[in-house]
């Protein structure tokens, strides 16, 4: 989950890594950021934080993750020379390409979730972006 103050902004992301019964929280922040940004890292850093290759199930509230893999807007882009459908270049393209690779380590489940509503993890995960903020 990521979230800034103004777009762009201060912003923070944070994220929740569990299995099992074990949880790790693990956060950060950055002072001159996009919202679209702070999203892609937060799942980058979780996948980071996996010793080995896993099954991964990430649960996102960003329809700009979770589509760019279910919609297979990234496969598009890169076939395109990371170009969009209307021949822009993709934003955030390095973000993109270490994400990708991410998930050629992993076997990467996107879910949509609802944002800001009774998803306690997402709820935390906001918490948690939203208090890095307050550090900067």
């Amino acid at each position: 989950m990521g979230h800034v103050h103004g777009n762009p902004g201060p912003g923070g992301w944070g994220a929740i890594l569990m299995f099992n019964d074990a949880k790790k929280e693990i956060s950060g922040r950055s002072k001159d950021t996009t919202n679209n940004i702070m999203e892609i890292t937060a799942v980058l850093e979780a996948l980071k934080q996996l010793k080995r290759s896993c099954q991964v199930q990430v649960y996102s509230d960003s329809s700009y993750v979770v589509n760019a893999f279910n919609n297979g807007w990234i496969y598009n882009w890169m076939k395109n020379n990371w170009k969009t459908s209307s021949k822009e270049p993709v934003k955030n393209k390095e973000l993109w390409q270490e994400l990708y690779d991410l998930t050629r380590i992993h076997k990467v489940k996107f879910i949509k979730v609802k944002g800001h509503s009774d998803n306690k993890f997402n709820n935390r995960c906001d918490e948690l972006a939203r208090g890095e903020i307050k550090n900067i």
